[in-house]
């Protein structure tokens, strides 16, 4: 039986059972998501079918699309104006930092150069969403959580931006007949410039409706229409997607009075879409290749970590953060999910070959990272006297 409508609607209200089951275990929900989907999903008990699962990647690229969308929404020149370059130099030194130690890793072990390209990229992003609830939780307040809050608002335009490069070197080099300068280096540099200049045309075309469409309803369909046009866009050009959305969202929010609007009503139009993303995203897990991608794991699980402490720390002590910024911030930047299992969608369409073991790797890496992720914002948050006594 091929009922699309049935499955989706399994997705959804299975989804939303277990975000809700996780939530009493103290979970984020995308771990119920991702756990529900691996449940359901065609490797095990078979109530997705592989087929449904494989046609439904416009659900994951219009998923995708929203998420660099609301990315692009966190660059505020205004708001960057007035964080100061601090916690600009730590974003780019902490996500870096992942960055550099996992490819390092990755190819000291052995493995192919796209390969730790694309997980070395995927490293740098952060889960602001779980971030952001421990400190919502616990009410805390300090110089340690105004500078959290900066950088993970921050950390995964600066991801994505990595992935559109070594996304466009590691689909040079697996491509036949592309071993030149250009096809290497200029043509993914190329990809990324159109991307992002389109992205900001399209951001600047969409700011004019929004002058005479008041209504809620009306700015959701504009909204809509543009995301899905950007989306659209991309695959006809063979641009990036998420830096051409990402792109998107940033001229709006600085060109437009009513971009607060638009970013509101995305917050309330997208949970469905996201969850069905999530519960698809676990349910394309194989489980039968975790042990083949053991070593993989391990290395992007503990050097992605290990990066993200050492360049915060880094970054915090070039910019002058004060002692407990700098000793606190890198254990608080753990959590991973939404961008990054997004990232590695993108990365088993530019590199079939090896996208088994990125999902994987990345899969397992984000249940591991939503587990403890939260544990250590809190501890991180706790050790430098920020949270009340509870």
């Amino acid at each position: 039986m091929n009922n699309s409508l049935l499955y989706l609607s399994l997705i959804l209200l299975a989804g939303i059972a277990a975000g809700r089951l996780v939530k009493q275990a103290r979970l984020p929900n995308v771990t119920g998501y991702l756990l529900i989907g691996l449940l359901i999903g065609p490797h095990l008990l078979g109530l997705i079918p592989e087929g449904f699962v494989e046609s439904a990647y416009m659900l994951s690229d219009a998923a995708l699309g929203f998420i660099a969308f609301s990315i692009g929404g966190e660059f505020k020149i205004t708001y960057l104006r007035k964080v100061g370059k601090g916690p600009v130099l730590i974003t780019i030194l902490e996500a870096m930092g992942a960055v550099v130690l996992v490819l390092a890793g990755l190819l000291i072990a052995g493995f192919p150069l796209p390969l730790a390209l694309c997980l070395g990229a995927i490293a740098a992003a952060t889960a602001p969403a779980a971030t952001i609830m421990v400190i919502r939780q616990y009410k805390a307040k300090g110089p340690l959580t105004d500078t959290l809050m900066t950088v993970v608002a921050m950390d995964d335009a600066v991801a994505l931006m990595a992935f559109g490069i070594a996304a466009g070197i590691a689909r040079t080099m697996t491509s036949p007949g592309n071993s030149s300068i250009w096809a290497s280096v200029f043509q993914p540099l190329l990809e990324i410039v159109l991307s992002l200049g389109l992205g900001f045309l399209l951001g600047l075309v969409m700011a004019f409706p929004l002058r005479w469409f008041k209504k809620d309803g009306n700015r959701t369909i504009l909204m809509l229409g543009f995301v899905l046009l950007g989306v659209g866009l991309a695959e006809l050009f063979d641009l990036s997607g998420l830096l051409l959305c990402m792109a998107a969202g940033a001229a709006l929010v600085n060109l437009s009075g009513h971009a607060p609007d638009v970013f509101r009503l995305a917050e309330g139009f997208t949970p469905p879409l996201f969850l069905a993303f999530f519960v698809l995203s676990g349910a394309e897990m194989n489980l039968s290749i975790l042990p083949s991608v053991g070593l993989a794991g391990a290395l992007y699980i503990l050097l992605r970590v290990a990066g993200k402490i050492g360049g915060s720390y880094l970054g915090a002590l070039l910019g002058k953060a004060p002692v407990l910024v700098r000793r606190w911030l890198g254990p608080a930047l753990v959590p991973q999910a939404g961008v990054a299992i997004g990232l590695s969608l993108a990365a088993t369409k530019i590199l079939p070959e090896y996208g088994d073991t990125i999902r994987a790797v990345v899969l397992s890496a984000t249940i591991l990272y939503e587990v403890v992720g939260p544990v250590l914002a809190k501890l991180s948050l706790k050790k430098a006297g920020e949270i009340p006594a509870e």
